[in-house]
């Protein structure tokens, strides 16, 4: 069996894989990358079919964003090391202005990932990186420093940086297999579970007759579980919600995710509260329903300008109603619970939380502690961000930081 001797073995063509290839290439290092599919960067050019969005804009508290991390530091470490600026810069570099869109979202002129990754793949070509495409690792032998690939060939490494990925779009590659073989290797890692996903509600055929694939406008939403509902709303989150036929998407509902994941720790169901009027308090609401005495759901939309699908909510959950008072009705309309009983499967999911434990890392380094100059980068490590740029943005600091923690093993 023969074995072949890249400097640093990247596994992984994802965008982190990418990036920590161009920062080790850069360095005059030999660098190699393995990568199960034919085609390298395929989550790169899914998530930038009808827009890529590189990063996000709103620099001034950017590392709030990110959830799980071994210190509260970490993330914004991580960006003083490949700012939202930096990937901006490095998008022009290869020839693709980019510019701000709506919620600060930053895209590259080009929209597309698809010629972004092209002559991001020409770069690494140019600094002699090698791809060994179409080939899997299925077992990893650290006492040896090598890999072992399907069909018995094995490779060898100076260092390796791991980045496979999590379980999310599992036909792009990230698929989540690589945790058996961590495991074996004694790597602690938590369970991948669905990020920046969907939840799905049991809608009243009525509902749904009536309000499948309309938004829910301007609305706020909190978590909170059935044994604390006189505590108040917590994690609040504005925005649109998507109805469809099995639940709820859209950005603020995948904001809420790590609380939603918590709250259905107490219970099959987790309460979602829904405010359908967030621009006006309680008070406010009651006052401007307080003259109404029948026909109350047509009055609200009236007087509140409530949109159809609110009002369809109002109408037919079975959990709600029948109205007999404004007062009553004003508290749902700022107070709705919908009942959500899981998250969409984890293929069909944006993103995953879970993945190799911070305790695992010297997390400045993204090394493994207890594997000789093993690294760790992107989906693979456990953390969490929300769709809006902070996504791709952390796969590159990531990658950047294994990189440059690599090189330093191999003396540059």
């Amino acid at each position: 069996m023969k074995n072949e001797i890249s400097t640093i073995v990247i596994v992984g063509g994802g965008p982190a894989g990418l990036r920590a290839a161009e920062i080790a290439a850069q360095a005059g290092t030999k660098v190699e990358i393995i990568e199960g599919s034919r085609t390298p960067g395929r989550k790169f050019l899914l998530a930038g079919k009808s827009g890529l969005n590189l990063t996000n804009a709103r620099t001034a508290d950017f590392a709030t964003h990110y959830t799980n991390a071994a210190d509260e530091d970490f993330w914004q470490r991580a960006m003083a090391t490949f700012s939202p600026d930096a990937l901006r810069d490095w998008s022009a570099d290869l020839g693709y202005e980019t510019f701000e869109s709506a919620g600060g979202k930053v895209f590259p002129e080009c929209m597309r990932g698809a010629p972004l990754l092209r002559a991001w793949l020409q770069r690494l070509n140019d600094f002699g990186v090698n791809f060994r495409l179409g080939k899997r690792v299925v077992d990893w032998h650290p006492e040896t420093n090598t890999l072992e690939l399907e069909g018995g060939e094995s490779v060898a490494y100076s260092a390796v940086i791991f980045a496979l990925g999590g379980a999310s779009w599992p036909r792009t590659g990230s698929d989540g297999s690589w945790v058996s073989w961590f495991q074996k290797a004694g790597i602690e890692v938590n369970p991948l579970q669905p990020a920046n996903c969907g939840w799905e509600v049991e809608w009243p055929a009525a509902f749904l007759e009536q309000s499948e694939g309309k938004p829910l406008k301007n609305v706020a939403i909190s978590t909170q579980s059935s044994k604390n509902l006189e505590d108040g709303p917590k994690n609040s989150v504005l925005g649109e919600l998507m109805i469809t036929r099995y639940g709820l998407e859209g950005g603020p509902i995948y904001r809420l995710g790590p609380a939603l994941r918590a709250a259905a720790n107490d219970g099959p169901v987790v309460e979602l509260m829904l405010d359908l009027k967030p621009s006006l308090a309680l008070q406010a609401v009651e006052k401007k329903l307080a003259p109404v005495r029948k026909n109350y759901i047509r009055e609200a939309r009236r007087r509140l300008r409530l949109c159809d699908v609110g009002a369809a909510l109002l109408k037919t959950l079975p959990n709600l109603g029948p109205w007999d008072s404004a007062e009553t009705l004003a508290k749902a309309i700022k107070g709705c619970p919908i009942p959500l009983t899981r998250p969409r499967p984890i293929d069909e999911a944006i993103s995953t939380a879970g993945g190799v434990c911070w305790s695992e890392l010297v997390s400045e380094e993204l090394k493994l502690k207890k594997m000789p100059n093993a690294y760790v980068a992107g989906e693979m490590l456990d953390w969490e961000a929300p769709t809006g740029g902070y996504l791709l943005q952390g796969c590159f600091a990531t990658g950047q930081i294994a990189a440059q923690a690599a090189l330093r093993v191999c003396g540059k």
